[in-house]
């Protein structure tokens, strides 16, 4: 019974409190409000390979893969 309500407490939590900012969004007419937050992760995940292709480069000059 315990554990029930902690699991619907976590889920309430996530989908009141957390989700809430993309509920707005979801219903904006904007579409720049809508896709700022999906460029911010393309940008992010970009400067990520970015990394990993360096430091693969880095290793393999140095005769460690």
């Amino acid at each position: 019974m315990i554990t029930n309500n902690i699991f619907k407490a976590i889920g309430d939590f996530f989908t009141n409190v957390l989700f809430a900012p993309f509920e707005w969004l979801r219903f904006s007419d904007n579409w720049w409000a809508q896709s700022t937050l999906s460029w911010i992760f393309a940008i992010i995940a970009a400067g990520g390979f970015i990394y990993w292709m360096m430091q693969i480069q880095k290793f393999k000059k140095a005769g460690t893969e």
